[in-house]
């Protein structure tokens, strides 16, 4: 029992501050979910008690039991997915975070949807997004929230591979510029996941004429995880630039930063060449373009 113990949410003396404010906010949001004990156990003894006290006052039938007992089940399940959930998150908090400043109903609301997910790879997108809204409330919107809580393993799993191919160029960028290349089919994307990811919500899709960026300066900087790529442009202001044939919707762009997404190998050069009229010619070094701008990966 003292390692149970131990290893319990409920232990708040050495952990640091932030995770002891988020864990005091999800249970006041939630209903004291974290009291000072054994959350499942108790539950179990006082239900038993309950039905022990029932039976000595009026005949419960084996349908009755059989029902209590499966709720007991239930409620345990769902308690331990938050506390799962949340356990993931602490490490994912910063330190200057202050999850005070949730949003009560948004913690009840993310819970009420979360406390049903016991896979675990998708916990820990729930836990991502938990962690991102405690370190800066209003990241993730309750539309996303709800959205997250209709979304299976596989769908989840086909979106990270299509963030994949995600560029940041002001925001984040699937670049899908020709659905049938094998860069693209080789890694799970073809016509129709795009065209099934397209009717969950998460992108738009346009397989004719595509989509472009407008307004652009002459010179600026795009970057795949983390690698900086300089495009120059003919214009000295007003130019656009082709993005291929996919753009996120906002809960797809909530969503991409914590997908898991990891960089396909090859892209980076592939888009190179799609963009090759707006690569600059190299020049000298005394010539040569200051350092990139810092910008996340998708």
């Amino acid at each position: 029992m003292a390692d149970e113990t131990n290893n319990s949410l409920i232990n708040l003396g050495d952990i640091s501050k932030p995770a002891d404010t988020l864990i005091k906010k999800v249970s006041k949001a939630v209903g004291g979910i974290f009291e000072p004990y054994q959350i499942k156990r108790i539950a179990k003894a006082e239900a038993e008690a309950a039905v022990i006290k029932v039976q000595a006052e009026i005949q419960i039938t084996e349908l009755h039991r059989r029902a209590m007992h499966r709720f007991i089940e239930e409620e345990a399940t769902k308690q331990k997915n938050i506390e799962d959930i949340t356990n993931k998150a602490i490490p994912l908090l910063e330190e200057k975070t202050d999850a005070e400043k949730m949003n009560d109903d948004w913690v009840t609301n993310f819970f009420d949807k979360s406390r049903i997910v016991s896979d675990k790879e998708m916990q820990g997108l729930w836990a991502s997004v938990l962690a991102g809204e405690a370190n800066a409330p209003g990241t993730y919107s309750k539309r996303t929230v709800n959205y997250l809580g209709d979304l299976d393993r596989a769908d989840a799993d086909l979106f990270t591979k299509l963030c994949s191919f995600g560029w940041m160029v002001g925001n984040v960028v699937p670049l899908i510029f020709d659905v049938q290349k094998s860069i693209y089919t080789d890694n799970g994307i073809n016509f129709n996941a795009l065209s099934h990811l397209e009717s969950i919500g998460l992108i738009q899709f346009e397989n004719l004429s595509g989509f472009r960026r407008l307004g652009l300066p002459k010179k600026f900087y795009v970057v795949y995880y983390g690698q900086p790529l300089m495009l120059e442009m003919p214009n000295d202001e007003g130019n656009e630039l082709e993005l291929g044939h996919v753009l996120l919707t906002k809960v797809g762009q909530e969503l991409a930063p914590i997908c898991g997404s990891k960089p396909v190998d090859g892209f980076f050069d592939y888009v190179k060449e799609q963009w090759k009229a707006h690569i600059p010619t190299p020049v000298t070094e005394q010539g040569a373009p200051g350092d990139a701008p810092h910008a996340a990966r998708p």
